[in-house]
């Protein structure tokens, strides 16, 4: 038996959260799920508990866009005209739907769709790296080696991860056929496509165990744009997606889990059937936990490769080319569009990144040549993107239910650099992130910063707080607990709180 951890808040029966979770058998992360959905229900039905939680459990899904290597957040929706040019730079502002939040000029599409944004000005955090998973997980702190190895021991499931598994062990989804998986990722295995380094920490399950990774997908497509880029002393040019792609260009399920040619539905179901009695013989490993981890991966793979459903969601060239192009015709682009298309098939969490490619040190990281960059190759594919994505949702009656999320792992120094083109390092003292839809407010900005966007001066928020956020938003307490693989308790959140200025 295990009883949860946690602050004994009262529901309106009289019960703690305590006794609603007091635990046996199988567990959420090694707690009872049994309590957990119980809980779940009682937030949700409660007259009594509607004041306060009105908006859990609103968004039936998440789409995260993660710009990996950060945006300025003063080339993006914090700007301040009137500092001096060596803080503003040479790009001006243009007003949004939004009313007080003028934009970058290089976003004119976005401009159109901010009444329906909440814009959270005043993030901040102490760990100015490339903290993917500082920013998608719950561990409450990051430092490089961690960054730069994936399957580091001290790492904490990502957040698509966690929703995965709360999905999977709900007593109403057993035995349920899932053709649609509820942890996918966009575009291809992050960190594979860049040169020189070892892949970075973020997007993993941790001590949930692998089976709880995202299914991540593949692209299959040309890019048709070229792009030079910088690091250090090092330029080089490259074929650029997340600059544009060919019409054909789509996703498909990582080779992993494709059928290959030879082996047919029949020749599967009778290797299924054979399998199937060698499994009679290890009960006692199927209840360990590597047993329950393989059985998953095969499950899963199973129902994929049975259906085609999933490869219907991903396949982009389903739709009208002018919705395509709203999106912008880049790997980003489409991918939001993917994303929107799975969570309409029935998807909880996908995840679209806007990742290296060809070169460590690119994606957001605009250490060097920082308005070119901008100008030529990031901001125009984020501007259709997420105007695409957003008036997409909006027009289909999807938003309201749809939370959106634009994450980072931080913001851009305030000064430029001295560097080849200019440039802004890294700063995690103050950024900004977007969201939208799923119970988030529409048309609201929330904390502030200093005249220079250095510093917040009026409600700091925490990555810890957007995620206690969403997955409140997600139906999940944020005040659940983990436990490890040696039963040792971690809070879902460390420290985190739910943003209630963010919350419609």
């Amino acid at each position: 038996m295990l009883r949860v951890l946690g602050s004994p808040k009262k529901l309106c029966d009289g019960l703690t959260r305590r006794d609603m979770l007091w635990a046996g058998g199988l567990g959420f992360l090694g707690l009872g799920l049994d309590g957990f959905f119980r809980l779940q229900e009682t937030q949700a039905a409660s007259p009594e508990r509607r004041p306060l939680h009105a908006h859990f459990g609103q968004a039936k899904s998440c789409i995260l866009l993660f710009l990996y290597g950060s945006p300025s957040q003063l080339e993006w929706c914090d700007m301040k005209p009137d500092a001096p040019v060596e803080i503003r730079g040479e790009l001006g502002g243009i007003r949004s739907t939004l009313p007080g939040c003028d934009v970058c000029e290089l976003f004119p599409h976005m401009a159109r769709v901010m009444d329906k944004v909440t814009v959270v000005r005043s993030m901040t955090h102490e760990h100015p790296i490339h903290g993917v998973a500082f920013a998608t997980t719950g561990v409450p702190t990051i430092d490089i080696p961690m960054e730069l190895n994936p399957r580091d021991p001290r790492h904490w499931p990502f957040v698509g991860s966690v929703v995965d598994y709360v999905e999977r062990n709900n007593p109403r989804n057993r035995g349920r056929r899932r053709e649609i998986p509820d942890n996918i990722a966009l575009p291809f295995h992050f960190s594979s496509q860049r040169v020189g380094e070892v892949p970075r920490a973020g997007p993993y399950a941790a001590f949930l165990g692998n089976a709880y990774d995202p299914l991540w997908t593949e692209f299959r497509g040309t890019a048709n744009r070229s792009i030079t880029k910088t690091l250090q002393d090092q330029t080089i040019t490259v074929q650029e997606p997340y600059v544009g792609i060919t019409h054909d260009s789509r996703f498909e399920l990582a080779t992993t889990t494709q059928l290959s040619p030879e082996l047919t539905l029949d020749r599967l179901n009778t290797r299924r059937s054979l399998v199937e009695q060698f499994d009679q013989a290890r009960a006692a490993h199927a209840r360990s936990d590597a047993g329950r981890h393989l059985d998953r991966y095969r499950d899963m793979a199973y129902q994929l490769i049975g259906s085609t459903r999933l490869q219907q969601a991903l396949d982009v060239c389903r739709e009208p080319m002018s919705l395509r192009e709203a999106y912008g015709m880049t790997i980003f682009g489409q991918a939001a569009l993917s994303a929107r298309r799975l969570v309409e098939a029935g998807s909880k969490f996908v995840t679209v990144f806007w990742d290296e490619f060809g070169l460590a040190g690119s994606g957001w990281d605009t250490h060097w040549e920082h308005y070119p960059r901008m100008r030529n190759e990031l901001c125009p594919g984020l501007d259709h993107a997420l105007y695409g994505l957003i008036r997409d949702l909006d027009q289909r009656g999807m938003l309201d239910e749809t939370l959106v999320m634009v994450l980072s792992e931080h913001g851009r120094t305030p000064r430029l650099n001295n560097a080849r083109g200019g440039g802004r390092d890294h700063w995690s003292q103050a950024y900004t992130c977007l969201f939208a839809g799923g119970g988030v407010a529409h048309g609201r900005v929330v904390g502030r910063t200093d005249r220079h966007g250095a510093t917040v001066t009026e409600r700091p928020v925490s990555p810890k707080d957007i995620l206690a956020t969403a997955y409140h938003l997600l139906g999940i307490d944020p005040e659940t607990h983990l436990y490890d693989r040696t039963r040792r308790p971690f809070p879902l959140v460390q420290n985190g709180h739910v943003v209630a200025e963010m919350l419609a």
